[in-house]
């Protein structure tokens, strides 16, 4: 608890920050399908709308990494919840597809902007000791916020279709302010200089950083982000419109399922997240969150009941949420003084599976109902694979 209160709180306040920008992303959830019904919008196209988001934040990640080791962690977090916030008005007033793909994008650059800085913000304030606990408060703020915010959402829908997305960009707003006022820059703590000096020395255009990744001793971990973010884009992309379409879910029904079946994921990173770390270690953590993640994915096919439709999604959220912040983990140790850097790498290969997903699994929806499920427990069960066989590399090798 007393990283909390270290820098003035700063971690208290990236919490914060992270929990209203996120509460606001989780208000829309669970109104989407109704949303996109209303519109007449297809899978495919809410499929291309996500991966505008992803495609803006893969394009512009690497060079906000990099800004972040330069102008400052916080004017990037500032600018970002900013961009943020006009992203979601301008989504709540569109009426054509035209607006609603140039407010993906806007939310695309946001997101590039804010999660690099915030997770090298707390790599910047936190010993590799305390490294664990602080990127667990970190994706505990973020869990938090999905829980509250789709059960928020399915009531505000309730005055219009389009009020969860005003919501959400007053969230943005707030957060932006929080930060501007209450946050203090990270850094010049740990020496702006030796942090430009690496940075200076790596490859400079997205391309090339891309290119030159393999060399890296974090690249398999690159490589599991990007397959991992391909599976887990089928499952979130469609997810509300796969129950609505095939179990007749309303907004406050997708609200619960997903409010309550994120609670367990941030009670573990708040409570026993980094002892997990400690004791079996990033590698093995990551190996049974893939092997969960695909096996109750593919279990999504087979359950008809509610009760059990929200045990699968239950199993598969906690999965999500301990695997994500325990990559995080592993390769900001690798990253050492350039954790701007690899965050923005981190970001990019996120975003990859993230611009490919989404689409694919629109495609698949609007074929048959059941297919993006089913590609995406085959992905995710092939990255098991791939870590599990660089893991076993690894081992000989440490022999």
């Amino acid at each position: 608890m007393a990283i909390l209160v270290k820098q003035q709180g700063a971690l208290l306040i990236l919490m914060l920050n992270l929990f209203l920008v996120f509460t606001g992303i989780g208000l829309i959830i669970p109104i989407m399908p109704s949303f996109m019904n209303e519109l007449g919008v297809s899978g495919s196209l809410m499929g291309l709308m996500i991966a505008v988001f992803s495609l803006a934040q893969f394009l512009f990640s690497p060079l906000a990494g990099r800004m972040s080791d330069t102008v400052g962690r916080k004017r990037m977090i500032v600018i970002g919840m900013f961009i943020f916030a006009a992203s979601e008005g301008l989504f709540g007033i569109a009426h054509s597809p035209v607006l609603m793909f140039v407010s993906r994008a806007l939310g695309g650059l946001s997101a590039a902007m804010i999660m690099p800085a915030v997770m090298v913000y707390a790599a910047d304030i936190t010993t590799e000791e305390e490294r664990a606990a602080g990127m667990g408060y970190v994706n505990a703020a973020i869990t938090t916020g999905f829980i509250i915010g789709p059960g928020i959402g399915g009531y505000i829908a309730e005055f219009g279709i389009r009020a969860p997305f005003y919501a959400a960009g007053v969230g943005g707003v707030v957060a932006a302010i929080v930060t501007l006022f209450f946050l203090k820059e990270s850094l010049p703590v740990k020496g702006a200089e030796p942090a430009q000096a690496v940075v200076a020395e790596k490859p400079n255009s997205l391309l090339t950083q891309l290119k030159y990744s393999y060399r890296e001793p974090y690249f398999l971990s690159l490589i599991i982000v990007f397959v991992m973010s391909f599976g887990l884009a089928n499952f979130e992309t469609i997810y509300s419109l796969f129950v609505d379409h095939k179990f007749g879910f309303d907004p406050k029904d997708i609200a619960f399922v997903i409010t309550f079946g994120s609670i367990a994921g941030a009670f573990v990173q708040l409570t026993i997240f980094s002892w997990l770390l400690n004791r079996f270690g990033e590698k093995s953590i990551i190996t049974a969150c893939l092997l969960v993640a695909g096996i109750f994915v593919l279990l999504m096919l087979f359950v008809h009941q509610f009760w059990l439709i929200f045990a699968v999604t239950f199993v598969v959220f906690l999965a999500i949420d301990i695997l994500r912040p325990t990559i995080g983990t592993q390769m900001s140790k690798l990253a050492k003084d350039q954790q701007g850097y690899v965050a923005g790498l981190n970001s990019a290969f996120t975003s990859l599976g993230n611009i490919v997903g989404p689409i694919v699994a629109g495609v698949l929806f609007d074929i048959e109902i059941n297919a993006p499920y089913t590609l995406a427990a085959v992905v995710l069960l092939i990255c098991f694979a791939v870590s599990m066989k660089g893991s076993r590399r690894r081992g000989v090798a440490g022999e």
